[in-house]
C-alpha cells in the first residue's frame, strides 16, 4: 500500500515489494468514451452473458455503483452493508476478471452502501482476496471520504458549511451527535487515481453520477453529454423498457450520448431515457453535482433503431465555489415494536376510533404505570391494510378491509424502556375493545414473544454542504499493488 503521491498527508503502512503491470494512464483528449454499467448497484447481480456482450461492444471501463441513502440511516450510522458479502464478492470478481482481459478499469463507488471508511475497506478486502485466486497483477486505488467530527466543525467554525432546503443552519450540537459523516465525492479523485496507474477504483461515498463520468471526462469528453450518460444509466437498466434485464452501455462523444441495454431482448426508448431526469432528483431538467450543475432543459431524445438512444443537447454549468454534501446518521433512540393480525370486523368497520384509543390508553399507562415522563417516548401505530404507508396523507379511504396488521411501534431513549412499553402493551393489544363491546375481541400475535426489540435506530440530520479548497479536498487515496507472483502464492 503507498500514499497519493500528490497528498503527502497520507502516511504509507506498507512499502510496496513489486511494481505491478498496470493498465497504462489514459491521457486526456477529446475521446469517445464507452462506459458499461452492470448493473445498478454492486451486490444486485447481473449475468456473464450481459458483461460479455458490454466487453464486445468495446467498453472502455466497467463502472458501477455500490450503495446509496435509499435504505436509509441504519448503515451509514452503523458502516455496516445492505448486501451480503457472498453477492458483493461474485459481482466484483465477474467485473474483475473480465476487465483484466480486455484491459480496462474497473470504477465502484459509494462502497459499503453508505461509503464509510469500513466499507471501502470491505470492498478492498474482497478485491485483494479475488486478485490472489485469480492470479492477477492489478493496482487498486481506495479513496477515502469518510469526515471527522473535528473536521466538520472546524469547516462549521470557519463558516464554511452551508444548509440546504429545508434544513436550517448546522450547530455543533448536531455534528456531535453523528456516528458517521461523510462527503460525497465529484469526479477529479476518481480521475486522480486512473492518472496514477490504478486498474480497479474503490471509492468511499460518492454521487452515482461521478463514478460513471470520471473516465469520459478524462479523456476529454463534454461535460453536459458526460454527466447526462451517467445520470441516465446509474440504476444500470432502470432507463430501459424492461428495469429487470440487467445494465447498459454508453458512449459519449464531442456532440451527446447514445446509449443502450446490455440484454439484446430489452430496448431503451426517448421515454425510458429521459424519465430517467426524473428519479430521485427534485428538478426535471437540472442536477447539481460538485462541481457544477447539469441542464438538460434543451436536451433532444431521438430513437436510432428500436434499441438505442441518441442525445443531444445537454450542457454543464460550472459552479464559483466546489463544494461536497455532507451526509450524517445520529442515533434517534431505541426501538420495540409488536406486530398484531385483527380481523374483527366490529373493529375494523371502527379502525380509526379503536387505534386512536389504544394508542391513549397504552401512551396513558406507560406514564402512569411505568413512570415514564411523556416527553421521553413515542408510540406508533401503522394498520397495514389500510393506510399505513401514507397515513393521514392517504387521498382514498374505501371500505372497511378485511382485515390489518397493526404495528406498533415504542421508541424511547434506552432499548429496556421501549421494550417495557411493549410488554406492558402486550394484553391490550391483544384485547383491547372499543367502547360499543360487551365482549374483549382477539387478535392475533405474529410470534411469541410478542415484542421485538429493534436496537438503536438511527436518523439523517445532515442536508449540508461544505466548501472545498479544491477538488481534491477532503478525499484521500492511497494505493494497494499485487503481482502475479503474490497471486500465486
Amino acid at each position: 500500500m503507498t500514499n497519493d503521491p500528490i497528498n503527502p498527508a497520507i502516511t504509507p503502512a506498507i512499502t510496496p515489494t513489486s511494481t505491478p503491470t498496470s493498465t497504462p494512464a489514459i491521457t486526456p483528449a477529446v475521446t469517445p468514451t464507452r462506459v458499461l454499467v452492470p448493473t445498478g448497484m454492486l451486490g444486485a447481480g447481473f449475468t456473464p452473458e450481459s458483461l460479455r456482450r458490454g466487453i464486445e461492444m468495446g467498453a472502455d471501463v466497467i463502472a458501477v455503483d455500490g450503495g446509496s441513502t435509499d435504505s436509509g440511516p441504519y448503515y451509514l450510522g452503523t458502516a455496516t452493508a445492505k448486501t451480503t458479502e457472498r453477492a458483493v464478492s461474485n459481482d466484483l470478481r465477474m467485473m474483475i476478471v473480465a476487465a483484466a482481459a480486455a484491459g480496462i478499469p474497473v470504477i465502484v463507488g459509494t462502497c459499503g452502501t453508505s461509503g464509510t471508511d469500513a466499507g471501502v475497506d470491505w470492498v478492498a478486502g474482497m478485491t485483494a482476496d479475488i486478485l490472489r485466486e485469480e492470479g492477477l497483477e492489478r493496482t487498486v486505488a481506495r479513496i477515502y471520504s469518510e469526515q471527522s467530527r473535528a473536521v466538520v466543525l472546524e469547516r462549521l467554525a470557519a463558516g464554511r458549511v452551508h444548509p440546504l432546503e429545508p434544513a436550517g443552519p448546522l450547530d455543533e450540537h448536531t455534528v456531535e451527535r453523528c456516528e458517521h459523516i461523510v462527503g460525497l465525492l465529484g469526479h477529479h479523485p476518481i480521475v486522480r487515481a486512473l492518472e496514477h496507474g490504478a486498474d480497479i477504483v474503490l471509492a468511499g461515498r460518492s454521487t452515482d453520477t461521478a463514478v460513471l463520468a470520471a473516465l469520459p471526462l478524462m479523456r476529454g469528453c463534454p461535460p453536459g453529454p458526460t454527466w447526462h450518460a451517467a445520470k441516465t444509466a446509474e440504476c444500470g437498466g432502470q432507463c430501459t423498457v424492461n428495469p429487470r434485464q440487467g445494465g447498459v452501455l454508453f458512449e459519449v462523444d464531442h456532440d451527446g450520448f447514445t446509449i443502450e441495454p446490455l440484454n439484446p431482448a430489452s430496448s431503451c426508448t426517448p421515454t425510458s431515457v429521459a424519465a430517467h431526469m426524473l428519479y430521485e432528483n427534485a428538478d426535471p431538467f437540472r442536477m447539481r453535482e460538485p462541481t457544477g450543475t447539469l441542464d438538460t432543459s434543451d436536451a433532444t431524445y431521438v430513437a436510432l433503431d428500436d434499441r438505442r438512444v441518441r442525445v443531444e443537447g445537454s450542457r454543464f454549468d460550472e459552479a464559483e465555489i466546489t463544494s461536497m454534501k455532507l451526509e450524517g446518521s445520529a442515533i434517534g433512540g431505541y426501538q420495540s415494536m409488536v406486530l398484531v393480525g385483527v380481523r374483527d370486523p366490529e373493529v375494523l368497520a371502527s379502525l380509526d376510533e379503536w387505534v386512536a384509543g389504544l394508542r391513549s390508553f397504552v401512551s396513558d399507562g406507560a406514564e402512569r404505570v411505568l413512570g415514564l415522563d411523556p416527553a421521553t417516548f413515542s408510540i406508533e401505530m401503522r394498520c397495514y391494510g389500510a393506510n399505513a404507508v401514507l397515513g393521514d396523507l392517504e387521498p382514498a379511504h374505501e371500505l372497511p378491509p378485511r382485515e390489518v396488521g397493526l404495528l406498533m411501534i415504542a421508541t424511547a431513549p434506552d432499548q429496556a424502556t421501549a421494550t417495557a412499553i411493549t410488554k406492558y402493551a402486550n394484553p391490550y393489544v391483544l384485547h383491547f375493545p372499543l367502547p360499543s363491546m360487551r365482549d374483549l375481541p382477539s387478535f392475533a400475535f405474529a410470534g411469541s414473544p410478542a415484542e421485538t426489540p429493534r436496537g438503536a435506530v438511527y436518523e439523517f440530520v445532515l442536508q449540508h454542504v461544505v466548501e472545498l479548497d479544491d477538488e481534491y479536498d477532503l478525499a484521500r487515496i492511497e494505493y494497494d499493488r499485487t503481482s502475479a507472483m503474490e497471486g500465486a502464492r
